[in-house]
């Protein structure tokens, strides 16, 4: 039986292979995409759909997700709140934006408020 003439006939996993590995997208580790991003941090107060609840939104972080998710457990850790990390946007269930901001450029981020 030839083997060149395999293709696969069924899978779960729906989306384009990486040409390194072989594996799918989402579970490669050989090219890590980080987003393009004009350098700036911002950090924005939001509380629209949250019932009157303020959150802080972290957006701008040239990073990966794996690299997102691990910041957003340090900060979360450090405000002493919770959150998440949905589209590329860290978000804090504090309005504690002068921390964050401090955090931040400890890590050598250029950040700063946006919004009102």
């Amino acid at each position: 039986m030839n083997r060149n003439n395999s293709r696969l006939v069924y899978s779960d996993e729906i989306g384009t292979n990486c040409p390194g590995c072989g594996k799918i997208l989402k579970k490669c580790r050989c090219h890590p995409d980080k987003p393009v991003t004009d350098g700036q941090v911002r950090i924005e107060r939001q509380t629209r759909g949250r019932k009157g609840k303020g959150v802080s939104l972290i957006s701008g972080l040239p990073l990966t997700d794996i690299a997102l998710k691990l910041l957003a457990k340090e900060l979360k850790q450090r405000c002493g709140c919770g959150g998440t990390v949905k589209n590329g946007i860290i978000e804090i269930q504090t309005d504690q934006r002068d921390l964050l901001i401090d955090l931040l450029q400890q890590k050598g981020y250029q950040a700063k408020k946006a919004g009102g």
